[in-house]
């Protein structure tokens, strides 16, 4: 492996990381799809409320880091899907825009709508955040409706190298069955980790007690639709390309990808249990399960976008012409940019060591309602 293709191959990864922890801070909107399930009484709202405002802000963050990520390493993603798919970019970011108003105006005496109206707010970012999101990344194993042509760059008319070939610009994505089971399973995944975390960071025995009884339900339906996304992606055909970067279809290209990456397998299992032994330990009314099922869902999620990229497979096929799909060896950076980056990516782990300092200190004690 030369030193383009290991950086090609590491910043597929730390993407893929980033986009791994942004599904497991998103229990941050599966908490705010259950405010009025959850909170019977207005004191337990605002304790719920409480509970996910101290922890929106990092997964907003994560959000723009992965898109900044994604923009630095694999351009031509960023150029493709946001210029094209950018209906869906654009709903994804006006959610996360309602969830910061939000939290900033609906206690105050001045507003103008309402408290109830930013609550509003709040649960539609809860459902449709993450339901566009696991959309969005359905695309990567379903394909999309481009066109990459790098000679049309030249063009002074419009030099444009990527265009879309349908006027929907990514919400056809919704129409697309399997995608629609991805994101519907990332959506049952937020509320099952919300359950989990109020069970945790709650003092109010009630309200905990609540929040076990709803994991039975979330976390049926989140099984029904992630085994049944699963079985399809295990048996789907994927694209996979060549070293002269020739692009062709590959029967069972994601299964051939677990057997060819036993790493990566051993990632996926290992999620799968502990997300499976944080429900059931959760179920039971264990205050810690969600430090079992929340890092389970970042490996989960890890391995499922590394089939996505490693293994000479194409990470965003195209649906209307497959040698414009691309792959992590045809979208990304110069040799220069992609070491520049590998050196500043070194910070990371002070990063992540500072989140977990201040997550410590925001959850030392558990919420009661004399803090609202």
């Amino acid at each position: 492996m030369n030193d383009i293709s290991f950086l090609q191959h590491y910043w597929w990864f730390l993407v893929s990381l980033l986009g791994a922890l942004l599904v497991f801070l998103m229990f941050v909107q599966g908490g705010q799809s259950l405010i009025w399930t959850l909170g019977r009484t207005e004191e337990h709202r605002r304790m719920l409320l409480l509970a996910t405002g101290r922890k929106w802000e990092l997964t907003f963050t994560t959000l723009v880091t992965f898109g900044g990520a994604f923009f630095a390493s694999f351009p031509l993603f960023y150029s493709t899907s946001f210029g094209g798919a950018y209906w869906v970019w654009i709903l994804i970011l006006l959610c996360f825009v309602l969830q910061a108003v939000s939290y900033e105006f609906q206690l105050k005496r001045s507003n103008l709508l309402g408290m109830n109206t930013y609550r509003v707010f709040l649960f539609l970012n809860g459902v449709l955040g993450p339901l566009l999101i696991g959309t969005a990344v359905g695309t990567f194993f379903t394909g999309a409706e481009f066109v990459v042509d790098k000679l049309a760059v030249t063009n002074p008319a419009m030099p444009v190298i990527s265009r879309w070939a349908n006027p929907l610009h990514g919400l056809e994505a919704a129409l697309v069955p399997q995608n629609l089971l991805l994101g519907l399973s990332v959506f049952l995944l937020t509320r099952l980790l919300a359950c989990l975390y109020f069970l945790g960071c709650m003092a109010d025995t009630g309200l905990r007690e609540t929040c076990r009884r709803r994991l039975w339900m979330e976390g049926a339906f989140f099984l029904l639709f992630f085994l049944t996304w699963l079985g399809y992606w295990l048996t789907s055909t994927g694209m996979g390309y060549m070293a002269d970067g020739l692009v062709y279809p590959v029967q069972h290209k994601y299964l051939n990808n677990l057997v060819a990456m036993p790493g990566v397998t051993s990632v996926l299992l290992l999620g799968v249990v502990l997300v499976l032994a944080g429900l059931v330990l959760g179920l039971s009314g264990w205050r810690k399960a969600f430090w079992l099922a929340g890092p389970g869902s970042v490996l989960v999620v890890l391995a499922l976008l590394l089939c996505a990229g490693w293994n000479h497979t194409a990470y965003y096929p195209s649906v209307v012409d497959e040698q414009s799909s691309l792959t992590i060896a045809n979208s990304s950076s110069s040799l220069f940019t992609l070491k520049t980056m590998t050196v500043v990516s070194f910070l990371i782990p002070f990063v992540l060591a500072y989140i977990a300092w201040a997550w410590r200190a925001l959850d030392k004690k558990p919420i009661t309602a004399d803090e609202v």
